[in-house]
């Protein structure tokens, strides 16, 4: 758990967890395609919308998949990233429980 709040203390991978929370309110609708849309978001779609690096984006969303807090799927040559709601939730509980 700890690597997870480790995680959530920057400010930029909490923004992109909530905006993936809604990605349709969240990101331009040319940007996400419906027909990919269960797959997640696209990263260079993530990044455009951070404003930061595709290396800065790219480092936060892989150390963000290695913790659980996201889902990754390849598809070709793109990548799309989706919350892992069930590691929310278990995140969630662990902080009502426990703190």
């Amino acid at each position: 758990m700890v690597d997870i709040f480790k995680i959530l203390a920057n400010e930029h991978r909490l923004q992109i967890l909530q905006w993936l929370k809604n990605p349709h309110a969240n990101f331009i609708a040319e940007d996400i395609e419906p027909e990919v849309t269960d797959y997640g978001v696209c990263m260079s779609v993530i990044q455009k919308k951070a404003g930061l690096s595709q290396s800065t984006i790219s480092s936060y969303l892989t150390s963000m998949v290695n913790c659980g807090l996201l889902k990754s799927v390849r598809e070709g040559q793109w990548t799309y990233y989706k919350r892992n709601e069930e590691k929310l939730q278990e995140l969630a509980s662990y902080i009502k429980n426990t703190l």
